[in-house]
Order: structure tokens, then C-alpha cells, then sequence
């Protein structure tokens, strides 16, 4: 478009107005639509408009409005901001001339980066194809309009410590259930062995072994000789049995139960060391997760409701997660939140957030917290009074992003720069400036 014609912007949401604005700034004529009807939708797609941005929190209704947009405007350059993964995918394959943004790809390079490299503006990947390259990115002072890309890898100190606490947390009880089922594991095994022992009077190892797995296991039991010791042990043993069995069962049916976000065993342990837990299971946060792991970091979610859409993502990618309130001490102390790296509140609501930030830094004061922020001035007024950390405004940098694609550029990376953002061109260090991002349209 190369900033030619009219743009049209369909959402009355934060990142809608601001994108709004910022095309308003650099002189681009807009329409701006909260929620048309289609026939609104026909009138303003007139032949002035040479491109059209949907800013909604609704990815089905995002959906449904490029598909009409499509069908009255084949092949108009189209930008649709869509959380979730699937409807991506359908979208990019149905309007091949639309660029789906998703607001969780644009801010976590910089979410990242606050989490476990502060000093650097962002971290992400280089291009699109290497699983393995990274670059940060860096403003090198405030307000320059310079830019530099750099290769990063995480320091080995940091990669080392997240392997020893994911060790650290194998077969490690991480609640009431899970400690009474290792406890029912480790007490039936722990009378196999001796009953192997004592059975060692009476024939070999291996028949000791099968007798003792069958008497605990309450198959049969073995013949003893009248021993007063022996047959002391044995009804000892066989009231031990009964309640190691009864652990052991009431701990396999808790966890079956819990959803299975954390295992006891295996990649979906919780770390105990050198991790960045991450409050908050949506699309930022899983991102967030993925990211750091593929950097080589050590992760734990925490997610306040159990039916959250993205807990059997979670699972699926293998990445552990407590159900419960983040702002609670136990909760934060089952995290090992003393041992962490950092701590990111990526939940949607900002107020929520705040009352994690003051939770954590109660809890282990010094921790690097990072919020994720977008439209609500709460958070200004909470950081005038307490040092709750880096803010990352997801709202801003997407709109950031949105605005310079709507121009006809190619964006890179959008890195925050105390109220503005400086967007990189091409994958090239040759930034573009934005003017504060905080700037809301008046449509």
C-alpha cells in the first residue's frame, strides 16, 4: 500500500484504538468500525480502502468478519489479530492474502527477554525456519533511533541450573496426593524388600523376591515355620500391606482425578530450581512456555481455573502446570518460587496480575516479576507505589506491529522503548519509530 488509501479498522477493543491512532499519526485516512452489521461492512469497503485491519478478542467473530471481507473484497490486504493457533491455520489457508497477527508471537519475544535477560530489549528467533538461532534485539539508549541485533544463547549457568531443579523435582511431592502416593509406592516396596530378607532363610533370592511380591500384592502367601519372630512380622507386615495399598489406591485415583497437569516423573515435573513459572495458561502464556523451553529453560504454569482452554495444550507440550490461585502463598511456595528465575503474570486481567506481583514479591522479595499489561492505567498507578518489575504492553506492541504492516512495511520485531515502540523493518537493524503507543483514537 505503501501508505497510499484508506485503511478500515474493525474493534472498539484497546488494540484497535490505538492501532487507530497511530495510523491517524501518520496521516493515513481510517474508518473505524466497532461491530458492523454486513451491510455496514458492504458501505465502508468502497474502492478508496486498500486495506482492512479486525482487532477483536474474539477469534470465531475475527473469523467470520475475513471471510465476509473476503467475499465483497477478493484479495484486499487484510490483517487479522487471532489468538488461537487452529483458527490461524484455517484462516491462512482459505484468504491467502491475509497476514494473521497473533498478539501472543509479537509480545512474548520481549515478555521473554524481561523474564531472563532484562538488560536486553528482546529475544526471538532468527527468521522463521531455525529452531535453534536467536538474536536479541536492543534500543541503546532511550529515545534512540538506533537499533541492534545480536546472537544470544542462554547462559549455560542458567541452562544447568533448570536441568538440576527438573531433576530435583523427579518423584519429588508436589501436593497431599501425590505425597500419599509415593508414600503407598515406597512403603510396598519397602516391605517386598524386607520380606526378601527375611525369606532369604528359606531359599534363593529370586524365590525370596516372587514370594514376597505375592504376599504383599495379597495373592498368596508362603508357608512359615513356626517362628515366633517370623509370624510376628508377617502380621505385622500384613496390616502394613493393607494401608500402604489403601495410600497407594487413594493417591492413583487423586491424581487421575487433578487432570494430570503435573507429573511425578518424566517432563511435566515441577521444577525445583532455576525455572520461570508463569501465571496464567492462555495463549501468551503457553507461547511464553514454549519459547523458553525451546531456549532451554526450565518452566511451570500456574492456572487459577481447571477447565482453562489451554490446559490440554499444556499438557500436550509437555508442560507442567499447578490448577490454583497464584496469589496465594502455599500456592506460590509449591511453585518454589525461591528457587525461580522469575515470575510472569500473563493472564488477561491486569488487576489479577497486580495482586500476583505484590504476592510474589511478598513471598521472595528480589524476585524478577514481569507483567503482562494492555489497557488498564492500574498499573501505573501500582508502580508509582510498589517495584513490581517490567511491564510489557501487549496492546501497544501489537498495535505497534498492526500499524506498520497496515503502512505497507514489512515489520520484524517490535521492541518497547519506555512509552514507545521501535519497530524493525525487515530483518534488518534499521528501526522505524513509533510515537507513544499509549495514544487511543477518539472514533
Amino acid at each position: 500500500m505503501s501508505g497510499a488509501g484508506t485503511v478500515l479498522v474493525i474493534g472498539h477493543t484497546d488494540v484497535g484504538r490505538r492501532a487507530c491512532a497511530l495510523l491517524q499519526d501518520a496521516g493515513t485516512p481510517t474508518i473505524h468500525l466497532a461491530d458492523p452489521t454486513d451491510a455496514e461492512l458492504r458501505t465502508a469497503l468502497h474502492s478508496g480502502v486498500t486495506g482492512v485491519a479486525v482487532l477483536l478478542h474474539d477469534d470465531i467473530r475475527a473469523l467470520r468478519y475475513s471471510l465476509v471481507i473476503e467475499h465483497l473484497r477478493p484479495s484486499i490486504r487484510l490483517f487479522v489479530a487471532i489468538f488461537d493457533r487452529t483458527v490461524r491455520k484455517q484462516l491462512e489457508a482459505h484468504v491467502p492474502n491475509c497476514v494473521v497477527l497473533s498478539p501472543a508471537s509479537i509480545s512474548v519475544p520481549s515478555i521473554a527477554a524481561a523474564a531472563i535477560a532484562p538488560q536486553h530489549g528482546a529475544i526471538r528467533r532468527r527468521g522463521t525456519s531455525s529452531e535453534d538461532s536467536w538474536v536479541t534485539i536492543d534500543i541503546p539508549a532511550p529515545g534512540s533511533d538506533e537499533a541492534r541485533v545480536t546472537a544470544y544463547s542462554v547462559p549455560a549457568r542458567t541452562r544447568m541450573r533448570g536441568l538440576i531443579g527438573r531433576l530435583r523435582g523427579q518423584l519429588h511431592p508436589y501436593d497431599s496426593g501425590s505425597s500419599v502416593l509415593l508414600g503407598g509406592a515406597f512403603g510396598l516396596l519397602a516391605i517386598i524388600a524386607i520380606d526378601t530378607i527375611v525369606g532369604l532363610s528359606h531359599g534363593s533370592l529370586i524365590r525370596s523376591l516372587y514370594d514376597a511380591t505375592r504376599t504383599t500384592a495379597t495373592i498368596s502367601a508362603p508357608q512359615l515355620a513356626e517362628n515366633p519372630m517370623e509370624l510376628i512380622w508377617a502380621t505385622i507386615a500384613a496390616l502394613l500391606v493393607m494401608g500402604f495399598t489403601a495410600a497407594f489406591a487413594a493417591g492413583i485415583v487423586h491424581h487421575l482425578l487433578s487432570g494430570r497437569h503435573v507429573a511425578l516423573f518424566g517432563r511435566r515435573v515441577i521444577p525445583r530450581a532455576g525455572h520461570v513459572i508463569i501465571v496464567g495458561m492462555g495463549q501468551v502464556g503457553i507461547r511464553l512456555a514454549q519459547e523458553l523451553r525451546a531456549l532451554g529453560v526450565a518452566v511451570l504454569g500456574i492456572e487459577r481455573f481447571p477447565d482453562a482452554s489451554g490446559l490440554g495444550l499444556a499438557r500436550d507440550l509437555g508442560i507442567p502446570v499447578i490448577i490454583g490461585d497464584a496469589t496465594s502463598r502455599r500456592v506460590l511456595r509449591r511453585a518454589a518460587i525461591s528457587e525461580a528465575i522469575a515470575l510472569v503474570a500473563a493472564g488477561s486481567e491486569e488487576r489479577d496480575s497486580i495482586a500476583v506481583a505484590l504476592a510474589a514479591t511478598a513471598v521472595t522479595p528480589g524476585l524478577q516479576v514481569v507483567l503482562r499489561a494492555g489497557a488498564d492505567d492500574a498499573i501505573d498507578e501500582t508502580k508509582s507505589l510498589f517495584p513490581i518489575g517490567p511491564v510489557v504492553d501487549v496492546n501497544g506492541l501489537t498495535a505497534a506491529f498492526v500499524a506498520r504492516a497496515l503502512l505497507g512495511e514489512q515489520p520484524y520485531s517490535v521492541v518497547p522503548d519506555g512509552d514507545r515502540v521501535v519497530c524493525l523493518l525487515g530483518t534488518s537493524s534499521a528501526p522505524v519509530s513509533q510515537r507513544s503507543v499509549r495514544a487511543r483514537c477518539d472514533c
